[in-house]
């Protein structure tokens, strides 16, 4: 067994998670990270049955996440002040294990990533912040990376796990024009409102023009998202100032029900930030770089699948990795070219299906005009007794394997 050492550009979400598999398989990973600390962006995350089964694989992780499973999934409908329920189903962690073996937890972003940084450390990983990956040089056996403050680093092979605004995909492809979907999100965390303690439901309301998923993270918090068509925003998850948070703590959506308006009114740490598209990329690496997750393949947020996903990347990367270099010795271009075409093969087609899929009910989330909006509600209450449909979401769930092979 050689010692290889490999870089790891992002501590977000999938890097640390990443970076710990690699660790256990006797790698030697270390996480360029560009921020100083680990952020306060984002809000929450739904953890789903797919991405579950990836970090069940990391000895202790699951009983130490930060968060709750919903018990109930409602969807409702508010059209000329009648409020309509569309869906009531059973998604208590007892069904959801019983279906796929494991629940949904929603979680803090915060919280969520910390645990995970915690974690690589606590397997040895280094973690060095305030470093932003600016340009990389290959050569025959190895990767220079050269970062924003000086410093360089060599590695065997590089992988790009710095998300939405990656510099390791700008770097292998060059920046592409990221397209503005014609969409706003506003989110938060609040205390649980009175209709919906005890219920732990998570709930989509749908309006004229707008959408709201909100879901528990803790006994008594539940964070939140509403989706409305709106002039272009930054796309950045930066924290409203006091004033602008006030203004929409007593705007139209605090008069929303299904204790929709109650959490909108009191909202934390409200953001708001622009949705965008970017173009499908046609390959995931270059030499020995490769993108993993949002990286690879940036999505709307509309399926809740983006972290999963990426674990989905992950765990598919580490079993090619372990079946093509079963002893960890030294890899050639000829073995990494292997690796990451078979990743790339088996992952671009179903990752670009669900980038497709997110796109599309975004859209049919935020229609606009009474006629259009009561199709998209009963289209949402037929989809949920319809077989195709859910054999759809099974096979998502269910995945990425059912016994491990990695």
């Amino acid at each position: 067994m050689a010692n290889i050492r490999v870089i790891i550009v992002g501590a977000g979400i999938a890097g640390p998670v990443l970076a710990v598999f690699l660790k256990m398989k006797g790698y030697d990973p270390v996480i360029y990270e560009r921020l100083p600390g680990p952020g306060e962006g984002g809000i929450a995350i739904m953890l789903q049955p797919n991405g579950m089964r990836v970090l069940s694989l990391i000895p202790g992780l699951l009983k130490h996440i930060p968060g709750h499973s919903p018990d109930r999934m409602i969807h409702c409908s508010c059209l000329d002040e009648v409020e309509d329920i569309l869906v009531d189903s059973d998604i208590s962690p007892a069904t959801m294990r019983e279906r796929y073996g494991f629940p949904n937890i929603g979680v803090r972003r915060p919280e969520f990533q910390q645990l995970l940084i915690d974690t690589a450390q606590k397997h040895g990983v280094e973690i060095k912040w305030g470093h932003e990956a600016i340009e990389f040089e290959q050569s025959e056996d190895a990767v220079e990376v050269t970062f924003a403050n000086g410093t360089k680093d060599t590695a065997s092979f590089v992988i790009g796990c710095d998300g939405l605004h990656s510099n390791t995909r700008i770097a292998l492809f060059g920046k592409e024009k990221a397209r503005f979907t014609g969409m706003v999100r506003v989110g938060g965390v609040s205390p649980t409102p009175p209709v919906l303690q005890g219920s732990f439901a998570r709930v989509d309301n749908y309006g004229d023009g707008r959408h709201m998923i909100a879901y528990p993270v803790a006994e008594d918090e539940y964070a939140w998202s509403i989706t409305t068509r709106g002039a272009e925003a930054k796309e950045n998850w930066r924290m409203q100032n006091a004033e602008q948070q006030n203004e929409i703590r007593k705007g139209p959506f605090s008069a929303w029900g299904f204790g929709a308006g109650d959490l909108v009114k009191t909202g934390q740490k409200i953001v708001r930030y622009g949705l965008y598209d970017r173009p499908e990329l046609e390959s995931w690496f270059k030499g020995r770089i490769v993108l993993l997750g949002d990286a690879a393949h940036p999505t709307t947020p509309h399926l809740g699948q983006g972290a999963n996903q990426a674990f989905e990347d992950i765990y598919h990367f580490m079993r090619l990795l372990g079946k093509h270099n079963p002893s960890v010795d030294q890899l050639s271009t000829e073995l990494l070219l292997r690796v990451f075409t078979n990743y790339q093969d088996l992952r671009l087609l179903r990752t670009s299906e669900l980038v497709r899929e997110a796109r599309r009910q975004g859209e049919i989330r935020v229609v606009e005009g009474v006629d259009a909006c009561r199709a998209r509600d009963e289209a949402i209450r037929t989809r949920f007794n319809d077989d195709v449909a859910r054999r759809a979401s099974d096979e998502m769930l269910s995945g990425p394997f059912t016994e491990s092979e990695m």
